[in-house]
């Protein structure tokens, strides 16, 4: 059985019902209960019934995705115990939950972290109004054209044919002009705001002050940092500085990916809500092996001898 990289979902990946049928295993259950007494509300019945509005609200999406990727995670443990990875990664908020299950924040201070984040966000998101806009097919030299002409940043680097760019609603319009100018496709995103962006500036430095009331430690296997796309390294006070860069920095999901399959490893799991990951780890290289674990079905198909 070949080593695997587990990886984890980020924000925009919730649906009503994910995670229900998980926590009816005793077990996985626990961690909604814990989840719902450290955040103070019931976010197993956002998980489980919806409204898709409510959980589509930062503070609430973000702790929820973390909580269902989690309770994926742990029943994968109990279903296939023969299993170890050798990596892990996640994308944005999905990194947190990588960290997490590498033990470098206990699962209560990974959900406060991510509550607070969520809140931060979205006042970053009211304060200065942005958006994001995706760029397929484009080259590198495209790319810094139309954020030159635009005042707008790379917030996503999702593989080396989709970029996402991200700055002021008046940026990403003119984005979008330079785009089909140049010829290539480009679709803006329904997002609250200017996420991995400079205009998330103010959720960065509030997260600062939460993160120094956390505790963090080395991580016990490799986690893949967003904002270089290599190994966090062993010091947790740098781990702690490149969680705080990757809310302003762009998120560079392609090199995370290659530095997995330059080590060898091919076999990717993905954990939570959703197949955006797996997708995109297609398209960056087609020889990789993908699987997900959302629900007890998909936990069934996981593994294959």
């Amino acid at each position: 059985m070949s080593d695997k990289v587990c990886i984890f979902a980020g924000q925009g990946a919730q649906v009503p019902g994910m995670g229900k049928d998980l926590a009816e295993d005793a077990e996985i259950g626990v961690l909604f209960a814990r989840a719902n007494a450290v955040l103070g509300f019931d976010l197993a019945k956002v998980c489980f019934e919806g409204p898709a509005e409510e959980l589509t609200k930062s503070n609430i999406c973000q702790p929820a995705i973390f909580t269902v990727s989690v309770a994926a995670f742990r029943a994968f443990q109990q279903r296939y115990p023969q299993v170890t990875f050798k990596m892990a990664a996640g994308l944005s908020l999905g990194e947190w939950t990588a960290l997490h299950v590498s033990g470098v924040l206990d699962f209560d201070s990974t959900l406060k972290v991510l509550e607070a984040r969520g809140r931060f966000m979205q006042q970053a998101c009211e304060e200065q109004p942005g958006g994001m806009i995706s760029i397929m097919g484009a080259t590198p030299e495209q790319i810094a054209a139309i954020c030159e002409k635009a005042g707008i940043t790379v917030a996503n680097i999702n593989s080396d044919a989709q970029v996402v760019l991200s700055g002021s609603k008046a940026g990403v319009a003119v984005a979008a002009t330079v785009a089909g100018e140049l010829g290539v496709k480009s679709i803006p995103l329904t997002v609250a705001g200017a996420f991995h962006s400079p205009l998330m500036a103010s959720a960065r430095t509030k997260l600062a002050a939460v993160l120094d009331s956390v505790t963090f430690r080395a991580p016990q296997m490799p986690v893949l940092a967003n904002v270089s796309g290599a190994p966090h390294s062993s010091d947790p006070a740098a781990i702690k500085d490149a969680m705080l860069r990757q809310v302003t920095e762009s998120v560079r999901w392609c090199d995370c990916v290659k530095t997995a399959m330059n080590a060898g490893l091919k076999d990717f799991v993905e954990f939570g809500p959703g197949k955006v990951l797996s997708g995109l780890i297609r398209r960056i290289d087609k020889t990789a092996a993908v699987s997900n674990v959302s629900d007890k079905a998909s936990l069934e198909t996981a593994v294959t001898a």
